[in-house]
């Protein structure tokens, strides 16, 4: 009989803490320049399916359920991807700069891409500290709606959907920067 009582109780403040969210979110608007102006901030988070894809070398599974509890700001690309070429080393600085236990950048190289391509791909780009994950049937892109790459999305710490660009963008930028310095900050 306790437990019916504190129902109303925890509906509140989940949906309190949803609205406070989409408060945060509506206040990275302004941050929002250059490039970054594409960024899609949602007005409420979007859940998504839990789909597994291919970790870097160890040919284990993981979902992006692994990273809830930070921000995570998921880069659908793949090795033939020119715009990928570009910005895949202005995302490797988000993840020098703000990586830790409130943020973090996962790569999903979607489709048709051998490990050794992915490998080759981040040798010639200098990239070292961001991980090789494979969507190779794409499940995780299906689910995602990827239409072409690259696309990245941002996700809150429960795993929803907040923020999406399609096609590459100046992710080493002052508004790139600014917008993930916000999102950490919010959780401190």
């Amino acid at each position: 009989m306790r437990l019916f009582r504190l129902i109303p109780l925890y509906m509140a403040l989940a949906l309190g803490a949803n609205a406070a969210l989409a408060a945060d979110v509506e206040s990275l608007k302004p941050l929002r320049d250059g490039t970054l102006k594409r960024l899609i901030l949602h007005k409420e988070p979007k859940p998504h399916e839990l789909v597994e894809f291919q970790l870097e070398d160890d040919g284990g599974t993981a979902t992006l359920a692994n990273y809830n509890g930070k921000y995570v700001l998921v880069n659908f690309w793949a090795t033939w991807c020119a715009p990928c070429r570009k910005e895949m080393p202005q995302i490797a600085e988000l993840q020098e700069e703000f990586g830790g236990d409130k943020f973090e950048v996962v790569t999903l190289a979607t489709g048709r891409n051998s490990a050794a391509g992915i490998k080759k791909f981040f040798e010639e780009n200098g990239i070292n500290n961001l991980p090789r994950h494979q969507d190779a049937g794409s499940a995780v892109a299906r689910e995602f709606g990827v239409i072409a790459l690259p696309i990245t999305v941002i996700l809150d710490p429960n795993g929803d959907e907040i923020a999406r660009l399609i096609g590459d963008a100046e992710w080493n930028s002052d508004s790139a920067k600014a917008i993930i310095a916000a999102l950490v900050g919010a959780e401190s």
